[in-house]
């Protein structure tokens, strides 16, 4: 599917990628990227991390700091059965050994359009938008005029958009080219109005249309696609920033939409296939979709629809017994599946491949009997699973349109619904063992300053947020390796299956991929985020509706999917 559908709607620099950079300017003083930020969290020390730092930014006080500790924190340390073997493998470069390392379960929170600028823009240490002394950018990104040239006599500096709703930009493929620029980056509002000008759509099977409507023409208005959030509008995300890791060279793994950055996320490529055969795929990073059921468990004729027939991390996760789930938003998703302006919402199923469920279209899913590991009302399932103990070793999760941040949608209510996930992780008896990345998906056309490196024929794309949170994570860490969501599988595979990686060579289960993505040389890797020798970190549980973005409406308690 095309992504010209709402229209709501990942480069580096040579210092970010090489892992340091000089100070930044509004940095604090003495406060190097890439090393811990603030007096609070410099030690490293497990039971205040946190607490104190970015007090002067108005971050949530250490309410609930200690939440959890009796009923989430036995495993962490000494008592979760961690060798010095476990912490020491490794090191060398190769994988940990398994059976003894600190990280035993793996959650990936996949949420939805924004980048590392609209969200991290101003973080301290950050790798943010360029700013001259007096904290006002020094980069003006032209406004088209009538007839859609560029206008470099018009111009918008990028600013502080307190509002809770954005309009963001388009995501078809092109656009990212476009928003690039050839690496000047400032093409970002000739891209919006590539699109704006021929009607706008995204608010259909909203709840309230005319106020969704209002709020997206507001935005376009004010060019909201070049707008920053602070820890005014995102407090928890900035929190979980200063008390774990932030990564600023977090770039989408394609430079296109939605779905074949979902594909890239399980996968480590997006095709086109016309059989059950993994050769009958061909590469197809703007992958037009046609929802289906998934295919027939027994691998007889497949429905009409996409067949993903290469290999997925699952496959290899069940040959090694490694357990896994993909928990699924209850609700809808907010893409049309047939390249239209405008359609009715489209269900969330764990049985139907969808733009943010892929799962039940790969073939070697179906082969290895797993079709039911993708679970529906998925953070009720994931809630349950995490305050029983009973996460799997491997785990992704998926928003539904309401809490995804995918324009219309709010960042508030977004950051609310993470927020619960995490304070369930952290309160319950797996927080010592485990590890969050929070992702987002592609950049929803909105601005970022940094140029994305090209690895292969499908990326990167534009840098989006990402954070790592873990008692094991660097505390206040930023990290500055260049990194795709292709670090997640490298990361995964590295812990659970001994570095083996998604090789046609190597992996049992050939298929005609054009980059073994894993493996790309600019691709850093996760466990540098991590100092298996330090104290456990506490949890930071805080509470979700935590925002005071303009028009932000918190959501009822106890709804966690907000759907």
């Amino acid at each position: 599917m095309r992504r010209r559908t709402f229209v709501w709607m990942i480069g580096c620099t040579l210092a970010a990628c090489g892992g340091t950079s000089p100070p930044l300017p509004g940095a604090p003083s003495g406060v190097v990227p890439g090393h811990p930020i603030g007096p609070a969290i410099a030690d490293g020390g497990a039971g205040d991390a946190g607490a104190d730092a970015g007090a002067d930014a108005g971050a949530p006080p250490d309410a609930g700091l200690d939440a959890g500790t009796d009923g989430g924190f036995a495993d962490a340390g000494g008592d979760a059965g961690i060798s010095d073997a476990g912490l020491d493998a490794g090191a060398d470069g190769g994988a940990p050994d398994a059976s003894s390392f600190p990280i035993q379960h793996v959650v990936v929170i996949m949420q939805e359009n924004r980048t590392f600028d609209s969200y991290f823009g101003t973080f301290p240490g950050a790798d943010g938008i360029p700013m001259d002394d007096a904290g006002v950018p020094t980069v003006c990104i032209p406004v088209p005029d009538d007839a859609g040239n560029w206008d470099y006599a018009d111009c918008v500096k990028p600013f502080h958009d307190v509002h809770d709703y954005n309009a963001g930009g388009p995501i078809e493929p092109g656009d990212a080219l476009l928003d690039e620029n050839g690496g000047a980056m400032n093409g970002t509002l000739v891209a919006v109005g590539s699109v704006y000008t021929v009607g706008i759509a995204p608010c259909v099977g909203q709840t309230n249309p005319a106020a969704c409507q209002g709020a997206i023409t507001a935005g376009i208005a004010r060019h909201d696609s070049v707008g920053y959030h602070t820890d005014h509008e995102l407090p928890n995300y900035w929190q979980y920033a200063r008390s774990f890791v932030l990564q600023d060279a977090m770039f989408q793994s394609n430079d296109t939409w939605s779905a074949p950055a979902h594909l890239f996320m399980v996968s480590g490529w997006a095709a086109k296939c016309t059989g059950l055969d993994p050769f009958s795929c061909t590469n197809d990073e703007g992958l037009d979709f046609v929802q289906t059921d998934s295919i027939d468990g027994g691998l007889g004729i497949a429905p009409p629809g996409d067949v993903y027939a290469w290999t997925d991390l699952t496959y290899l996760l069940h040959k090694a017994g490694v357990n896994w789930k993909y928990y699924l938003g209850e609700g809808a998703e907010p893409d049309c599946e047939d390249g239209e302006m405008t359609c009715p919402p489209v269900p969330l199923q764990g049985n139907t491949v969808s733009i943010w469920n892929p799962l039940p279209g790969f073939v070697d899913v179906a082969q290895d009997g797993e079709l039911g590991n993708v679970v529906d009302n998925g953070a009720d399932a994931f809630i349950e699973d995490a305050k029983n103990g009973t996460l799997p070793a491997v785990s992704w999760i998926v928003p539904n349109i309401e809490v995804s941040e995918h324009i219309p949608n709010g960042v508030a209510e977004g950051q609310a619904y993470v927020t619960t996930l995490v304070n369930a992780v952290m309160q319950g008896p797996q927080w010592g063992s485990t590890v969050i990345f929070v992702a987002w998906d592609d950049w929803g056309g909105f601005y970022d300053h940094v140029p994305p490196p090209a690895v292969d024929e499908n990326g990167y794309g534009l840098r989006v947020p990402a954070l790592v949170i873990s008692p094991w994570a660097k505390p206040g860490y930023v990290d500055h390796q260049t990194l795709s969501s292709d670090a997640y599988l490298k990361f995964i595979e590295d812990v659970f299956l001994g570095g083996q990686r998604l090789d046609p060579t190597t992996d049992g289960r050939p298929d005609p991929r054009p980059t073994v993505r894993e493996d790309v040389a600019v691709l850093g890797d996760l466990m540098n985020d991590f100092d298996f020798t330090q104290a456990p970190l506490s949890p930071v549980v805080l509470p979700p509706a935590n925002s005071e973005a303009q028009d932000y409406l918190p959501p009822d308690a106890g709804s966690p999917d907000a759907g």
